[in-house]
């Protein structure tokens, strides 16, 4: 592994699932090289640096082999090629690949006459999303982990196969049929992550996510529902709560991802359903970042309900104070510095062991 305290820091991300330790997430440029790796192709298009499984291997362990991984910070090799969401690419969304991100066309346009939704095997994308997987398994030789892709599910899914506007219209309209369908949707999601958590799983039985940078001794995942932020408590209850909860209950561990302060208002509804181990915020662009005192409050009431908490986007500086306002049990910090020097400095200031 390129992190010489791995044991450590299994350990952290254990016990923060379980709501009884602090896991310190702190990368920084590292002083010297894991190993010389030579720069990917600079100048490659946007196409070649999300479908040439060779150049994201070169690009992958060139970033890895580059990076200072302290505390609960793991190599972690990322196989999100398609962006979010490319459990929607393997049903049957059409994908558009720009500079920094997939688009997805709807490809549902009359749900009467639509056949039952599932993997397809023979996708493009379902197809080079193993083959990533496959070779950077085959490349890291131990010194790094490989993931899996962020699939998101449920209604999010739903909104990329039918089309948001269409599907807020089909909550009314076609009730029934979204409720199957969001069925058939968790349905392929659990097909695909049983195809694709064996070809990741480390030799300690863990699996790591690269979206929030999750790692479990178990089935791991982020879960969403972004569209929660457009819908009522009442109708998260009605279609989202049952496969959601359900979902959950596959995993070992997942960990949801509270978008927004649009999204806040579904809060109880989350804490509701017991699966969910941990809650993460991201605030939206233009308002304070997760390390704000101004969610503080908003922290100590996810954890007073018995789930662990991840804040992100939380400057170096405000580390310490939100682990002194929230206290450390159950709390997980990602956090960046200029330099490794820093890193360290701030891994020992906070009572963590520096690699």
């Amino acid at each position: 592994m390129w992190k010489d305290d791995w044991p450590a820091a299994r350990v952290a991300l254990t016990d923060w699932w379980n709501g009884t330790g602090l896991a310190l997430y702190v990368t920084s440029p590292a002083d010297t090289p894991w190993e010389n790796v030579e720069a990917p192709e600079k100048g490659a298009s946007a196409e070649r640096r999300r479908l040439d499984t060779r150049y994201i291997v070169t690009a992958e362990r060139h970033r890895l082999a580059n990076t200072y991984f302290g505390g609960a910070a793991l190599p972690m090799f990322n196989t999100d090629i398609g962006g979010p969401g490319s459990l929607g690419l393997f049903m049957g969304a059409t994908g558009h690949i720009a500079e920094t991100t997939v688009w997805y066309d709807p490809c549902i346009d009359n749900p009467e006459n639509h056949p039952p939704l599932g993997l397809d095997r023979n996708s493009m994308w379902w197809q080079r999303h193993i083959e990533v997987m496959q070779a950077g398994m085959a490349d890291s030789s131990d010194r790094y982990l490989v993931t899996i892709p962020d699939l998101v599910e449920n209604i999010d899914t739903l909104a990329q196969l039918r089309g948001s506007q269409i599907l807020m219209m089909d909550l009314v309209e076609r009730p029934q049929w979204v409720e199957r369908s969001l069925e058939e949707i968790c349905d392929a999601y659990i097909r695909c992550y049983e195809e694709m958590w064996p070809i990741v799983q480390d030799p300690w039985g863990g699996i790591s996510f690269y979206a929030f940078q999750l790692w479990g001794p178990g089935k791991t995942a982020k879960v969403q529902c972004d569209f929660c932020c457009m819908i009522s408590p009442r109708m998260f209850r009605k279609y989202v709560t049952p496969t959601l909860t359900r979902q959950c209950d596959y995993l070992d561990y997942a960990m949801y991802h509270l978008d927004g302060t649009q999204a806040i208002i579904q809060l109880p509804n989350l804490l509701e359903i017991e699966a969910i181990k941990a809650i993460e915020w991201t605030p939206q662009a233009g308002i304070p970042g997760g390390g704000s005192p101004e969610w503080y409050d908003l922290y100590r009431t996810i954890k007073k309900a018995g789930k662990s908490v991840q804040a992100i986007d939380v400057a170096p500086h405000e580390v310490l104070p939100l682990i002194d306002a929230v206290g450390p049990e159950g709390l997980f910090i990602i956090t960046s510095c200029p330099t490794e020097r820093e890193a360290r400095a701030l891994l020992k200031s906070a009572g963590c062991i520096a690699n």
